[in-house]
C-alpha cells in the first residue's frame, strides 16, 4: 500500500499488551482493517495514530511493531490511553 492508501486509516484498539502478571498502559493493540498477517501490518510501522478522546483531546501514539501473526499492531502512546478507548477508533495521521 502507498502512503497515500494508509493515510487517514481508521482501526481499531483491542486492549492493552498484557503478560501474566501486567499490563502495560502506554501500549495498546490495534487492529486495522485488511491489514491480516505479520507481514502487510509490518507496513503500518512508524506511522502514528491518534485517539480522539469524548472530551476533545487528541492522543497521539506510534505504530512500534507487530504483535502476533494475525495482521495486530502494538503502539505506544505517550501517557497511556484510558479504559474507555477499547473498542474505539484510532486513525492513522
Amino acid at each position: 500500500m502507498t502512503n497515500s492508501i494508509v493515510k487517514g486509516l481508521e482501526g481499531l484498539i483491542t486492549g492493552y499488551r498484557r503478560g501474566g502478571n501486567r499490563q502495560i498502559n502506554k501500549h495498546m493493540l490495534l487492529k486495522f482493517p485488511n491489514y491480516d498477517s505479520d507481514k502487510e501490518a509490518a507496513q503500518l510501522i512508524g506511522r502514528t495514530v491518534v485517539w480522539l478522546s469524548p472530551v476533545g483531546k487528541r492522543l497521539k501514539g506510534k505504530i512500534l511493531r507487530p504483535h502476533g501473526r494475525n495482521g495486530v499492531v502494538r503502539a505506544r502512546f505517550e501517557h497511556g490511553l484510558p479504559g474507555e478507548a477499547i473498542g474505539g477508533k484510532v486513525i492513522i495521521v
